[in-house]
């Protein structure tokens, strides 16, 4: 995963992860009802040079901390290999 300004932040402050948390971390999936409406939004997407928002903000800083948090619940995994 790249690293974004979000990331590199949430990195300077140390893990938010919890060692005995990750593999739940890593797991997390939308429910069924969130999935769609991202689905319905993802499917309503302006075009890239368009100007308009594609999916309210929260949805996408949502999905931004769950990736942040992924990342680092996989550094977790991978330092028991």
């Amino acid at each position: 995963m790249a690293m974004t300004s979000e990331s590199l932040a949430f990195d300077r402050g140390g893990p938010i992860v919890l060692q005995e948390r990750a593999d739940a971390v890593m797991g997390f999936r939308a429910d069924a009802e969130l999935q769609a409406r991202i689905e319905e939004l993802a499917q309503h997407q302006p075009k890239a040079n368009s100007r308009k928002m594609s999916a309210p903000k929260g949805y996408v800083r949502a999905n931004k901390f769950v990736v942040i948090l992924k990342r680092q619940a996989q550094q977790i995994a991978n330092s028991r290999s």
